[in-house]
């Protein structure tokens, strides 16, 4: 199929705004013209690429086009810096990325790179590579070393996890101990339906994973800050918490007893070169925040 990239332009717009008015806006152009240019891709691609809504979202199809011309933008960016009569345009990058990584790390590296737009797509670790597999993002930050198909993967190295509370919680709940039967009563932090670090470090440290009650609550920081106000107790990346420990406002549940996540940097291989300002930046923010 030949792609028209002014109709790419109007899906990509569409998707990234979240409305055909707000495309428009966008574009500079009528909605009328967004309309007009997304149904005359749809035609040629022979499926629907939008699905109508508040806000519209992209069918898979949709999505993976709308990331071919974010590709291509990135390739042309990365030419106009070798092509001095070329003018440079801002290209803009769809990473996935864990929502820990981001709150810690992730911003410091991708701000040495001031000439790429980001659109970050926040996902769990052991989820993140899967965008990479539908081809809906350039690059992620996982937690699987396997490179994905046409992918290359770079070792980051490891974000530790520390199972913490308050002094008050830990007074409450665990007042004989952090036992596997204290823990089914104590309410205990989720992120979101994915986040398994819980149930992994229970089992790992004492042999079994109860279903405690727990809060749901999709924010790092509001991890670390429902922790300190004694709501429950949740995994708390120790480059987030060290100066709480280090005051005493939140302590571990168990001493020595840390998990640690491994991160890979995967990005598409077709776009190394163009990547590879990106891909040291993160590579050189990584060494210094993670173990």
């Amino acid at each position: 199929m030949q792609l028209d990239y002014a109709q790419l332009a109007a899906l990509a717009a569409i998707l990234r705004t979240g409305s055909f008015e707000a495309a428009a806006s966008e574009l500079g152009v009528t909605q009328s013209a967004v309309s007009q240019r997304l149904k005359a891709l749809e035609d040629r691609a022979g499926t629907p690429l939008v699905r109508r809504g508040q806000p519209c979202h992209g069918t898979e199809t949709g999505r993976r086009l709308a990331a071919h011309l974010d590709q291509v933008g990135m390739l042309e960016t990365a030419l106009a810096r070798d092509v001095a009569a070329l003018t440079p345009r801002s290209a803009r990058l769809r990473i996935a990325v864990n929502a820990d990584s981001l709150a810690t790390w992730f911003l410091p590296a991708i701000a040495q790179v001031p000439d790429l737009l980001f659109d970050l797509v926040v996902d769990d670790q052991d989820f993140s590579a899967d965008w990479l597999r539908r081809g809906e993002v350039v690059a992620a930050v996982t937690a699987h070393e396997a490179p994905v198909a046409g992918c290359d993967s770079t070792p980051l190295g490891t974000l530790d996890y520390v199972a913490s509370a308050s002094p008050a919680f830990m007074a409450r709940h665990f007042p004989d101990g952090v036992t596997a039967k204290a823990l089914a009563r104590a309410p205990m932090l989720v992120f979101d339906p994915k986040d398994r670090l819980q149930q992994i470090w229970m089992t790992e440290n004492l042999g079994s994973a109860p279903t405690p009650p727990s809060h749901r609550l999709p924010s790092s920081q509001g991890f670390v800050d429902a922790c300190l106000l004694g709501l429950g107790w949740g995994m708390n990346p120790l480059v987030s918490i060290k100066p709480h420990l280090e005051a005493g406002t939140l302590v571990p549940l168990l001493p020595d007893a840390l998990y640690t996540t491994p991160l890979y940097w995967q990005s598409t291989r077709l776009l190394r070169p163009a990547l590879d300002p990106l891909t040291s930046a993160i590579r050189k923010t990584a060494r210094a925040a993670l173990r």
